[in-house]
């Protein structure tokens, strides 16, 4: 893993992006993802944010601190008590068919749980679950976090209804065609529920914070806290807002265009840029780790 600030990228980026623009790397189809912005007030005003650090032993961005979140389950495509927009309401604001913006709404309410313990879901369209803590609860997110209970089940056994109306759409990025894990991952903000508490860590995390957004953008320009661009890009969407209801009204009016990487040579560098977000634009060197050219100038 490789550092500038606090942006994360693996070391084995160069080598891929030189393989990708010699023609010599197919990329990967992109899996759906999806990932919630859990909100707060913050304790001396405006709004905090739920991070969670990947562990390092995690293949895809270990070390990172990011937001609960993951690839979207085949299962959430089926049937899931449901209340709040619609699919097709969600397909239209997310811009793909119904079955997946259900799935990819789905997903987001499941990692939330499954990560941080907190359930956008409650008994009826008017309330929320106020209490998910306890051994019976624990067990039903090990389940989940198993794939052993699809969260359809999960919340039809519960007797719950998935609370759509809770989301809003924030962001979308697509991991570069470089990486041999890539996802197209939707940003949602939602706030905790009243009553409900974060978990802690997960199987996947071995850190949870709540930090207010500029304290975290300001520990990843300090080099203090590791960040992907996407979670960075995010934290400083939020820094104009004072507080969660503000940011949740504003949801809707987020732009939800795809944001991917770009990669090209440029002599012996690498340029690699995410259009519309020039802070993470780097220069990587293109030729191989301890390779030395035959020629002065020759090629990588």
């Amino acid at each position: 893993m490789a550092t500038t600030n606090g942006q994360w990228y693996p070391p084995e980026w160069p080598d891929r992006i030189r393989r990708l623009a010699h023609g010599g790397l197919d990329p990967v189809r992109p899996r759906r993802a999806a990932t919630v912005l859990l909100l707060r007030a913050g304790s001396e005003g405006g709004l905090d944010v739920h991070m969670l650090r990947r562990r390092a032993s995690m293949a895809f961005a270990g070390g990172a601190y990011a937001y609960p979140g993951g690839a979207v389950d085949p299962r959430d495509e089926r049937d899931v008590p449901w209340a709040g927009p619609s699919p097709q309401e969600w397909a239209d604001r997310l811009g793909v068919d119904a079955a997946a913006a259900q799935a990819i709404v789905c997903g987001a309410v499941r990692e939330t749980f499954e990560e941080a313990g907190v359930l956008l879901a409650g008994p009826d369209p008017a309330t929320v679950v106020a209490d998910t803590t306890g051994e019976d609860w624990e067990a039903d997110r090990a389940a989940l976090a198993g794939h052993e209970l699809s969260f359809g089940d999960f919340l039809e056994r519960r007797g719950l209804l998935l609370r759509s109306d809770l989301l809003g759409g924030w962001a979308r990025w697509i991991t570069p065609e470089f990486e041999p894990r890539r996802y197209d991952t939707w940003f949602f903000v939602a706030a905790l529920p009243e009553g409900q508490r974060t978990a802690g860590v997960s199987t996947e995390a071995d850190r949870a914070v709540w930090i207010s957004p500029a304290g975290a953008v300001a520990g990843y320009d300090r080099g203090e806290l590791l960040m992907m661009p996407p979670t960075v890009s995010t934290l400083r969407s939020l820094l104009p807002f004072g507080g969660v209801p503000e940011v949740l009204a504003a949801a809707g009016e987020q732009d939800l265009t795809p944001v991917l990487a770009r990669a090209r040579l440029v002599g012996e560098e690498i340029v690699l840029s995410w259009p519309g977000h020039q802070e993470f634009t780097k220069q990587l060197s293109s030729r191989p780790p301890g390779h030395t050219p035959a020629t002065p100038g020759a090629d990588a």
